[in-house]
Formats: C-alpha cells, structure tokens, sequence
C-alpha cells in the first residue's frame, strides 16, 4: 500500500508539473526550487552562543556579562562589522507567533524606552536594526510541540531502550560545555563568533545529532524523532524566512544560536532560496 501511494504521489508531481510547462488552467505558483540564482536575495546566517546564559541547551557556554563596558565595545564592533554588509532586514531567533510582542520591543529600545538585555537578539540584532534604520526586526523562529506525544521524542529514554546509555553519556559530557565556555572566555566576541562560524565547526557541532539519532531501537527510536523534529524546526525557519519575500537585491542577516546554522547554511542554497554569504569575513573587521 505505502509503495503504490509513493507512485501515486509521484505521477501527480509530474502532472502538476506538465500543467505548469503547458500553460494550462491557472498561472502556476514560482517554485522556489527553481529560482534562477540572479534572482535569489542574499542570506547570512550568524550563530552565536547563548549570550544571556539562558540554560536551555544540552550545552551551554557560559558567557560573562556582556554588559560590562568592554564587552560592550566589542560587541559595538562587531556590529559595525556587519553593517558593512549592508542588511536590508535582520531576522533573528524570536516566536514568528510573537511578531507584534518584538514589534514593540524593537520600537520602545528606538524611543529609549528600554534597556537592552544581555542576549544575542538585542544585543546585536536590534542593535544592528537599529543602527541601519530598519524599520522592524523580523521573528522567524518556531519552537512549538510536534506532532505525538513527549514520549515519542524523549531520547533519555530511547537511549535505555537501544541500551545506548554509554552514548548517551558521551553526548553528555560536560567537556564539550567546558570547552566552550573556554573559548568565549579567551577571545573578543569578534573572536569567538569568527570560530564558531567557521563551517568546519559548524559541521562538527551539526554531526553530533547523527548519535542522538541511534538513542531507541529499530522499531522504537525517540532519539530519530528527536532528531527529525530538529530538521523540521529549522525547515520551518527556512520557510519564514523565504516567506519574508526579499527581493534579488536584498540582503537578510539572521541573528540564531549556532546550532541551526549549519543546517540552515545548507537549506538556503539547495533549496535555491537565497545565495549564501558567510560572517566569517566581515566579523574579521571587528577584531
């Protein structure tokens, strides 16, 4: 039954698609996927540790207060850094929901209503907004439940039922927070933001979800849940972002924790949405 819906689907792929090449019935809708590169507006996305140390990760660096005044100045640099790239609209990791509540978070720092807090949605992307005049700072995030139940996706358990404990307490390890910690510690937020923008570190912190995949069974398996849920997260960021509709001349600068990054690096160009630019370049000019 599963095969003969997988051929019924494909032929209305392809009759969809004839429809289209024929010129019948209605104009179709602009695939995105086949989106010329000349007219795919520009992304970067900019991972950044937790800035404000909110504990939600399974690994946290843990940040000094920004708010002290020489952090202060680096974190004016780097913002000056990527003005030079001339954003047309910065996105950043908010509730897509939860617009109208960044609406008037963005327009009471402008007014000099409110103070900016110690994380990385204020401290450079309203910023950054604000300093180019941008006329709102876009929520494109998603972070609801997924479809089932939390069992379903609860990878402490799966790890018991795939007698995976012993993996499960390597992806634990403190070190990794340990070592993060470390590097903010010792460089400039110019510096530490460079690294772990580097696409080698990207895809290092990105291949650790290949071993919270195997926390479950054959049958039973909540770490590959888990694990899809996180795919279709970011798949949903894409959409936001896409759903901004930029122009081919626009450039779109995402403020988000460095874990989507990688994933959010590759959806960009393979789904010919947007042309990729990386921050490594521009962060340069802030150290």
């Amino acid at each position: 039954m599963k095969r003969s819906l997988n051929i019924l689907c494909a032929g209305i792929a392809v009759a969809i698609l004839g429809a289209a090449s024929s010129g019948l019935g209605a104009a179709p809708t602009p695939l995105i996927s086949e989106r010329p590169e000349p007219q795919r507006p520009t992304l970067m996305v900019l991972g950044s540790v937790h800035l404000g140390n909110p504990n939600r990760d399974l690994h946290d660096a843990r940040v000094d207060d920004v708010l002290a005044p020489e952090r202060q100045r680096q974190i004016g640099r780097v913002v000056d850094a990527l003005a030079a790239w001339k954003p047309t609209r910065v996105a950043v990791e908010w509730p897509h929901k939860d617009q109208g509540e960044l609406d008037r978070r963005y327009a009471d720092y402008r007014a000099g209503r409110r103070r900016l807090k110690p994380d990385e949605t204020d401290q450079i992307g309203l910023r950054l907004a604000a300093k180019l005049n941008l006329p709102r700072v876009e929520a494109v995030d998603w972070n609801e439940n997924a479809p089932g139940a939390d069992a379903d996706y609860d990878w402490q358990v799966g790890a018991k039922i795939g007698h995976e404990e012993g993996r499960l307490a390597a992806l634990s390890d403190p070190k990794v927070s340990e070592k993060e910690t470390r590097l903010v510690q010792t460089h400039t937020v110019a510096g530490f933001l460079r690294i772990i923008n580097r696409p080698a570190y990207l895809a290092g912190m990105n291949r650790v979800y290949y071993d919270f995949a195997l926390l479950g069974g054959p049958e039973v398996n909540p770490g590959a849940n888990w694990v899809g849920y996180w795919h279709a997260r970011n798949l949903k960021i894409l959409d936001n972002l896409i759903r901004l509709d930029a122009r081919p001349d626009e450039h779109i600068l995402l403020v988000i924790g460095a874990g989507h990054a990688h994933l959010l690096d590759e959806y960009a160009p393979d789904s010919h949405a947007f042309r990729l630019e990386r921050p490594d370049v521009w962060l340069a000019r802030a150290e």
